[in-house]
């Protein structure tokens, strides 16, 4: 991509993106995923079942009756947000390919980000970690983060889960938010290495999927590719055989990927890319709120 047509694309997608964060997301965003440490913020005078580990003992020194300290929710957040570059992404059939989309909905949760004082960084993955950069604040940030969304070329093709989550939660010491954004159709199992990511930090999945991933369309004799192995085969769309093991073999994917959701106790939401992304991210911090 030319420079002149990537910088027009950042601006295009940050117009678009800071003002739905700024206009549908407002308020909304922090109590969903509101941080989890506890700050120091006042005292005041004991009361019967408060608990003596929380009384300030200097303070009660100087006025001889016992007072506690009364802590707040630490309302600032880290974000991460864990991106899936492999070249399965770049599939798309309607409106825009899986890659638009996830990139829209990452700018979208970063402008949400700062809007709040938060820190945002990212970790673009395959089957190994593609890159690394590190939570900041501010426009400049983000605007950075998005360039290289948009222009950036992987090393690999292909793509394993576990790798961006077990550096997830080897990397980053403090409890952070981490957005997880894929089509989690993927060769190796994640659920142990979602599972532990999600005790130390909070995990949220989001995916992303083309309605011709779940139906084919009737247009006859039609060659494939496997956009991660590169194999080519031709297959018959027309034939009722082959539309039923397509369907049957999404429904499969989609009831594994629900599952590893569920017992992961991770929180998720699945756009297509034909549909609009706002509605589900509204959908998925009212369930969190």
């Amino acid at each position: 991509m030319e420079t002149s047509d990537l910088i027009k694309k950042v601006r295009k997608i940050e117009i678009k993106t800071r003002g739905l964060s700024h206009n549908i997301f407002a308020g909304q965003y922090h109590s969903a995923f509101k941080g989890r440490g506890m700050s120091f913020s006042e005292v005041r005078e004991y009361q019967y079942g408060d608990d003596v580990r929380d009384i300030d003992w200097n303070v009660t020194a100087r006025f001889h009756k016992p007072y506690v300290k009364v802590y707040e929710e630490e309302r600032e957040l880290t974000v991460m947000l864990l991106v899936d570059m492999s070249e399965s992404l770049s599939f798309g059939t309607v409106k825009q390919t899986k890659r638009d989309m996830l990139t829209e909905i990452a700018a979208t949760l970063a402008f949400a980000a700062i809007q709040n004082n938060d820190k945002i960084g990212a970790i673009f993955f395959s089957d190994r970690i593609e890159k690394f950069i590190p939570p900041q604040k501010g426009r400049k940030h983000i605007l950075y983060m998005i360039r290289e969304l948009l222009g950036f070329t992987p090393e690999s093709s292909r793509t394993d889960i576990k790798v961006p989550l077990e550096f997830l939660t080897n990397a980053l010491k403090k409890r952070c938010t981490a957005f997880l954004l894929s089509d989690f159709i993927a060769p190796h199992d994640y659920k142990n290495a979602l599972t532990i990511a999600n005790r130390k930090h909070d995990v949220v999945a989001i995916q992303v999927y083309d309605r011709r991933v779940a139906e084919l369309p009737e247009i006859g004799l039609m060659k494939v590719r496997d956009a991660e192995s590169g194999e080519e085969i031709y297959i018959d769309t027309s034939s009722p055989k082959v539309q039923k093991a397509q369907r049957e073999w999404w429904q499969e994917q989609r009831s594994n990927i629900e599952s590893i959701f569920a017992r992961s106790r991770v929180d998720s939401i699945s756009v297509r890319t034909d549909q609009d992304y706002v509605k589900a991210l509204i959908a998925l911090f009212a369930q969190r709120g």
